[in-house]
């Protein structure tokens, strides 16, 4: 079994240390849900704001490549300063750019918005996950809480669809911004009075040019993944942004382990335990993103359904996942240890993937989407509090925001890879089909790519059962 040993500050009351979950859970749902809840209102704030296909495109990759590049040094800064004083200043700066957008009545406002929403993101996120290692420190509470927490950070992206659907059908999109200030602003303030005061590490020095060369590199590799689903692998923009990551990363692994004080210090990545966390962690992102993504096409543009209803059709997803995030996964990893349940939750996913290779114009939701959202659901609700656990385990506690913010950067990466590469191949599959209709070759093109994304996170499964330890 992974115990951990973090840093030496008392827990808060019982009743206190559940009420700072509440807060945490609260600050990372900002997070995670705005990953999806603008997307799916975008056609209508593009012909409000009269945006082009471009302008829109960086509606997206203004906030994923400002969050992504940024994780690094944010985790770093929640280190040094305090992870009770980033949260509260990431949230409160959310809330701000959220209304800013939400005001936006142009294009450039609202992309500028969408940057700063990142930036702020950036500095919340590694500060949520490593107060969550602080308060809970006791085997059971731990398993919980961390249940609770990954059922949050899985379910969030399908939350974000069914409130960006309802938003969008009955309110305006501005709503889909205006509806994060309640929750920033009561994840701030109840923050200030429940969550754990534990000093920043200033003896932690920022190294500059690691943070330039990390962040560079990260937005270079998010960014030409997320334009090869548009451009094409072979684009000189996607190549050449990729070919620049890899030398700024290389760079950036390189000088850690030659300075001081890396920004990511290589002990972290050398456990076996955590590695596996964070390869787990990716190949799960790489596989539901784009899963996301078919299926709300295939529910809006081939079924019928409605942006709130396409929206209500991935709850079945979040129950499974909350229910077994928290009722049986917390009760297992004590018993059984991280590996069989890392292993056998993304052998679950990729099951799941497997069912929609049977996609067409004629399926139904009941006799295969369904069934295939309990699938992944229970497979994530497995996988994924046993990551949250193994990955933030046994780290220095100067070193537990940059910890934390690489489990977000592995997700950020998978799930920009997978959107990526499962969108080129579905096009392609359709391009390949003749003799059908555009909806048919469409479908078509969607099962092939659920296809790969299955064989991937099941190649994944087995590349995590021989990384992971057996306890």
């Amino acid at each position: 079994m992974t115990t951990t040993t973090s840093a030496p500050v008392a827990a808060p009351a019982d009743q206190r240390r559940w009420w700072a979950l509440a807060v945490i859970g609260l600050a990372q749902l900002l997070v995670i849900v705005d990953t999806t809840i603008v997307n799916i209102a975008l056609p209508t704030a593009q012909a409000d704001l009269g945006m082009s296909d471009v302008a829109r495109q960086w509606t997206i990759s203004a906030y994923t490549l400002a969050f992504g590049g940024l994780l690094l040094l944010g985790g770093r800064l929640a280190d040094r300063l305090g992870r009770k004083n980033t949260l509260i200043v990431g949230a409160l700066g959310f809330a701000a750019a959220s209304a800013l957008g939400g005001m936006a009545s142009g294009p450039g406002l609202l992309i500028a918005a969408r940057a700063a929403q990142g930036v702020f993101a950036a500095l919340l996120a590694p500060s949520t996950l490593s107060l969550l290692t602080i308060t809970f420190t006791e085997t059971k509470e731990r398993a919980k809480a961390f249940g609770i927490f990954s059922a949050i950070m899985m379910s969030g992206g399908a939350l974000g669809l069914l409130a960006g659907g309802a938003l969008a059908e009955y309110a305006s999109w501005r709503w889909c911004l205006y509806v994060n200030l309640p929750i920033a602003i009561a994840a701030a303030v109840a923050g200030w009075f429940v969550l754990p005061h534990v000093p920043g590490h200033r003896s932690t020095r920022l190294d500059w040019t690691s943070g330039i060369l990390g962040s560079a590199g990260i937005a270079g590799l998010v960014y030409g993944l997320s334009e090869a689903a548009t451009r094409g692998w072979g684009s000189a923009v996607v190549l050449g942004c990729l070919a620049g990551a890899v030398v700024l990363l290389a760079t950036f692994v390189i000088r850690q382990s030659r300075v001081g004080n890396p920004l990511l210090p290589l002990q972290i990545l050398s456990d076996r335990a955590r590695s596996s966390g964070f390869l787990t962690i990716a190949v799960a992102a790489f596989g539901m993103f784009g899963m996301f993504l078919f299926i709300t096409y295939q529910l809006q543009a081939i079924m019928g359904f409605g942006a709130l209803g396409a929206g209500l059709a991935f709850l079945p997803f979040m129950l499974a996942n909350v229910t077994v995030s928290t009722l049986l996964t917390r009760r297992l990893i004590p018993r059984t240890g991280p590996r069989p349940l890392l292993v056998t939750g993304l052998l679950l996913m990729a099951a799941g993937l497997a069912t929609l290779t049977q996609l067409s114009v004629d399926t139904s939701y009941a006799s295969l989407i369904l069934p295939m959202e309990l699938v992944l659901g229970a497979g994530a609700g497995l996988a994924m509090p046993t990551v949250m656990n193994i990955a933030t385990a046994r780290v220095e506690p100067k070193d537990a925001g940059v910890a934390s913010a690489f489990i977000t950067t592995s997700q950020q990466v998978g799930a920009s890879l997978g959107t990526a590469s499962l969108n080129t191949i579905a096009a392609s599959a359709t391009g390949s089909v003749v003799g059908l209709s555009l909806p048919a070759a469409t479908v078509h093109g969607y099962a092939v790519a659920n296809g790969w994304a299955a064989g991937i996170v099941a190649l994944g499964a087995i590349a995590v059962g021989l990384l992971a330890r057996r306890k």
